[in-house]
């Protein structure tokens, strides 16, 4: 057998590999899909992908809710929290990112410790100071508890990936800037932000994951089912009633997954190409 033969069955092997494992990766996704036109009895009754009876009806009957709010509420709930924390998350992160980066002042190696120190604290050990003083400001069933503190660069995660960003950034760049006439802001609007797509890409991918698909926030925080975010609405769906219509409940699952999967797949170039150019890769 020829070197050339035995690199084309390689690298046929190596993609028969990964698809097998591609496959392995997205069935969950694709038994929630199939099972969403299933009936109760086919889900908890059989193991098949596929089943004999199929329901067509169950993603419109799950839009609709089964009380005075639907799905269409609790999605526009959901963008109303989400979008501008992921706006405020983005904008704050740079500023304090690049001041990080690009600038020495009293206090650097000491705050910028601090900051580092606020990943190690686990979100059980803040979320009551955090939901006392949340409830004396009168934020409490409102989304303010999630929107306010982007505002402020809270995210320490986010900020040091700009940070290795910014610093993977040429300062010849900067002083160039500076000697055609830009200010220290105009620097970052006009020469470091063009460059930094990747990387504020990926911050906003995160922040719009992990605010969609949040949970626990939203049920401490929120209380009023007028302000539930879809998260909520697919828990209130299962005590709604006695007999829980599954299809119903797992084709939400389905409406309420997508916008995070598409986001992914439309921005993976510059996701991807953020990771890899902000210290984070493997």
């Amino acid at each position: 057998m020829t070197m050339a033969r035995r690199g084309a069955l390689g690298r046929a092997g190596f993609y028969v590999l990964l698809i097998v494992l591609g496959f392995i990766m997205i069935y969950p996704l694709i038994w929630l899909f199939v099972s969403s036109f299933k009936t109760n009895e086919d889900i908890f009754g059989s193991s098949k992908l596929f089943a004999h009876t199929y329901v067509w009806n169950s993603y419109q009957l799950g839009w609709k809710g089964n009380g005075q709010y639907g799905f269409s509420d609790f999605f526009l709930n959901t963008l109303k929290l989400v979008v501008p924390t992921v706006v405020l998350t983005i904008a704050s992160s740079v500023l304090v990112a690049y001041g990080f980066a690009r600038f020495r002042f009293p206090l650097q190696t000491l705050l910028f410790s601090l900051m580092m120190a606020t990943l190690m604290l686990p979100e059980s050990t803040i979320i009551i100071p955090r939901y006392i003083l949340f409830r004396n400001l009168g934020w409490l069933d409102s989304y303010l508890p999630f929107i306010v503190p982007a505002g402020f660069a809270t995210s320490a995660f986010f900020i040091y990936m700009l940070i290795q960003f910014f610093r993977g950034l040429p300062r010849d760049l900067d002083e160039a800037a500076i000697i055609d006439g830009c200010n220290s802001f105009m620097v970052l609007i006009r020469v470091l932000l063009p460059l930094s797509k990747p990387a504020i890409f990926s911050v906003g991918i995160f922040q719009f994951i992990w605010t969609w698909n949040d949970f626990f926030n939203s049920i401490i925080y929120i209380s009023s089912v007028k302000n539930f975010t879809v998260s909520l609405g697919l828990r209130m769906s299962l005590d709604a009633s006695s007999v829980v219509s599954w299809n119903q409940v797992l084709a939400m699952s389905v409406t309420g997954v997508l916008p995070c999967i598409l986001l992914f797949f439309f921005a993976q170039k510059y996701f991807v190409e953020g990771i890899s150019t902000t210290g984070l890769k493997g």
